[in-house]
């Protein structure tokens, strides 16, 4: 005891604390405001058309062929407190205009630009309200489940009825213990591609059920969506869409099956034009990053006529495995879109492509 005491004094004398101390209400320290983080997103790919054939300037016929940079994205998000966040994305996107003088060059535009107030100590956390070019309500929330835009957009998204961002107002609430969300917003209606052309707003609404969110984990990744779509071309002359969607998410699976109705009638004079469409889509996977995609998308452009347009695509990817949020694959698919009883008659798509995602 007396040689304890001895060594305890030696080390004070010596100016070492012979106990370490812990503070017993440590807290860790309090993040720096603003913060800023800076990341990138990359679409590219090698496509080979199989069908239809072309023709070059001297008559020959070939199969087109290319490598493309279809999309790049950099992304620029942080926190000016820990209230306010924002969210700024330029989209180097490959301008497809024919006639312009730009056709094939990469342009610059802005696709996010938002602030976003969380509130998160007020409500359940992951609510939020974003004021500025922003996601809308249903594309964003399927593609964060259907992780291969990098091949190609959803079916609503892809045939032009709904796109992923525009300009306007939002409100997203998380239902507490996992149970859904709802998503409510007003944009502009033209989206991010277009100005806005008069004084009509599009309402749109998403909410999403998951019924089983207590039950056995194997059904805890089903969920029920709806969604609705409502805006005008002008004050008489309707733009609207809705969607239902059943989808499901598991270790070793994503599916989804989607339903959509469109009505448009592009002006007060104008017929209108109702189009329904549904996609069905799965993802098997292994553990080791390897993934399979099966898709099979079916458009009724127009219900007075007999004519459909079918796209089925299948491909394989490897996701490379990365530390964080750090996402990199590459895939290999086949992709044939049929315009079934089209008139005028067009003929049958086949393309053969590998693609390539960077993300981080």
């Amino acid at each position: 005891m007396k040689k304890s005491l001895l060594l305890a004094l030696g080390l004070l004398l010596a100016g070492v604390p012979a106990f370490a101390q812990t503070p017993s209400n440590a807290s860790p320290p309090a993040p720096a405001y603003p913060n800023v983080r800076v990341g990138a997103t990359l679409f590219a790919d090698y496509t080979y058309t199989q069908a239809p054939e072309s023709r070059d300037a001297d008559g020959n016929v070939f199969s087109p062929s290319a490598f493309n940079v279809a999309r790049s994205y950099l992304n620029v998000t942080g926190n000016l407190s820990k209230v306010i966040a924002f969210r700024f994305t330029p989209d180097i996107a490959q301008e497809t205009g024919t006639g312009s003088a730009l056709n094939g060059s990469l342009t610059f535009r802005v696709k996010y630009a938002y602030l976003q107030a969380n509130l998160d100590q007020w409500l359940t956390p992951g609510t939020y309200a974003r004021f500025g070019m922003q996601g809308t309500g249903f594309v964003n929330f399927a593609e964060d489940l259907y992780r291969y835009r990098f091949q190609g957009p959803i079916m609503v998204d892809r045939e032009g009825y709904l796109l992923s961002s525009d300009a306007g107002v939002a409100f997203h609430y998380n239902m507490p213990s996992n149970w859904g969300d709802v998503h409510v917003g007003v944009y502009n209606g033209e989206t991010y591609k277009k100005l806005e052309v008069n004084d009509q707003k599009a309402l749109q609404l998403r909410g999403t059920v998951r019924p089983f969110a207590k039950g056995a984990p194997v059904l805890r990744g089903l969920r029920v969506t709806g969604f609705y779509h409502g805006d005008h071309y002008s004050a008489n002359a309707d733009r609207t869409r809705a969607v239902g969607s059943v989808t499901y998410e598991h270790k070793y699976l994503n599916a989804a099956f989607d339903y959509l109705k469109a009505t448009d009638q592009l002006s007060k004079a104008a017929a209108v034009v109702d189009s329904s469409g549904y996609s069905v889509w799965a993802t098997p996977r292994s553990p080791q990053g390897w993934e399979g995609l099966i898709r099979y998308d079916h458009l009724t452009p127009n219900a007075n006529r007999a004519d459909a347009k079918i796209r089925t695509i299948v491909g394989g990817a490897y996701w490379v495995p990365l530390p964080g949020a750090v996402s990199t694959a590459f895939m290999l698919d086949y992709e044939q879109v049929k315009y079934d009883r089209a008139v005028p008659a067009k003929p049958t798509e086949k393309r053969i492509a590998l693609h390539a995602l960077l993300q981080f």
